[in-house]
């Protein structure tokens, strides 16, 4: 076997179908359309969801939920959290940019320090939100939480 006698495998490659080509062609007259019908009019495309005229999908299906608008989504941040970038870095004044540099929040996020976990250090935490648990687990520890406004 060579490059110049390469064909490929017997039965994989059929001939196009040539529609509208004459009686004597087998696909003459409705050129395989059937008859009238929104179908075989050139230029016809079905609607995404069209399902025949039977009712579609999402307009059987009924509605339901809301999504409020005016909804504030927090980054949350855990002290547990706080506690092991502690011992890894050693930081213990946490602001906006040290959760930015450390890839606890992107630059518009807003983020609040929720209460999960232990805290042994002694930390300032400057931060839009805090859960109850989490500033007075701060404060124990003679530590600052401050909320930016």
């Amino acid at each position: 076997m060579n490059l110049s006698n390469l064909k490929p495998a017997k039965g994989s490659v059929s001939k196009r179908k040539r529609l509208g080509r004459g009686e004597g062609s087998g696909r003459g007259g409705q050129s395989t359309r059937g008859h009238k019908g929104a179908q075989s009019r050139s230029g016809y495309s079905r609607k995404p969801g069209f399902e025949g005229g039977q009712m579609p999908l999402q307009r059987r299906v009924p509605k339901f939920g809301f999504k409020n608008r005016n909804r504030v989504e927090y980054k949350a941040v855990n002290l547990s959290t706080l506690q092991a970038l502690h011992e890894k870095t050693g930081i213990t004044d946490f602001d906006l940019n040290v959760f930015r540099d450390q890839g606890l929040a992107s630059k518009n996020d807003l983020i609040k320090i929720l209460g999960n976990g232990e805290l042994q250090a002694k930390l300032n935490v400057t931060a839009h939100g805090f859960s109850k648990k989490a500033k007075e687990a701060i404060e124990a520890k003679e530590g600052k939480a401050e909320i930016i406004e």
